[in-house]
């Protein structure tokens, strides 16, 4: 569980340095191999966090719907910050509980 929740926190960044910062440099500064580079390292990350998630989901027991809500989240920008708050909670119940 903590290997997956160090992937999705990975893939989550490559998404964002992707969308944030490769495809500004391709569009405003005439710039296209980072969104080759970065492109292609997020593809694997993401390749690596959906095995991942599958293999998690049946280690805990999730159902097709929550597994699918983790692999969506995958997909949205700053998404991976929602499953790692989720991962915390599975992790850790005594302090989910304490937190309220």
């Amino acid at each position: 569980m903590k290997l997956f929740r160090l992937v999705s926190l990975i893939e989550g960044c490559s998404l964002l340095a992707l969308l944030f910062v490769a495809m500004p440099l391709k569009y405003y500064a005439g710039m296209p191999e980072p969104v080759f580079y970065v492109g292609m390292t997020h593809g694997i990350l993401f390749l690596l966090y959906a095995g991942m998630a599958l293999g998690v989901s049946h280690l805990q027991g999730w159902s097709i719907g929550y597994w699918l809500l983790i692999f969506l989240l995958g997909v949205i920008p700053f998404g991976f910050l929602v499953v790692d708050h989720r991962l915390r909670r599975t992790m850790h119940p005594q302090l989910a509980a304490e937190a309220g």
